[in-house]
């Protein structure tokens, strides 16, 4: 293997903002800024999330962001700060550079993810799992 997990996360991190949790608790409830939960959704039914975050699954991220794209989500395009997390910061991590990448501005990521986040004494709203 040429390049781990650890890797790409560093050099990811090297790349882009990371916002300290005391920060993130500065932002959250701030208009014009968005938490983005990228975790999968059984994370989000099992521990909850950052109340009012959107969640945007990893796998359909840049799909979602892509104006080209036809699952472009216009939430993605409305102009506010993007405060992506997951559960440690690893996936946020390259999550965040992907974007940045693809062009989307005014993106950063939450240190310590969701994990921080509840350690710190953020609050946590329940997520209900979809009825089938």
């Amino acid at each position: 293997m040429k390049k781990g997990v650890k890797q790409l996360v560093e050099e990811a991190n090297s790349e882009i903002e990371t916002v300290s949790i005391e920060e993130a608790l500065a932002l959250h409830g701030q208009e014009n800024v968005t938490f983005v939960d990228i975790r999968d959704i059984r994370e989000l039914e099992r521990d909850g999330q950052v109340p009012g975050a959107v969640h945007a699954p990893r796998g359909m991220l840049e799909f979602w962001v892509d104006p080209d794209s036809p699952y472009h989500r216009d939430l993605f395009a409305n102009g506010n700060r993007f405060v992506f997390y997951c559960a440690s910061a690893w996936r946020s991590a390259l999550a965040t550079k992907a974007v940045q990448e693809m062009g989307l501005p005014n993106v950063c990521h939450m240190e310590g993810g969701f994990g921080a986040w509840k350690k710190s004494g953020g609050a946590i709203e329940e997520r209900k799992p979809r009825e089938s």
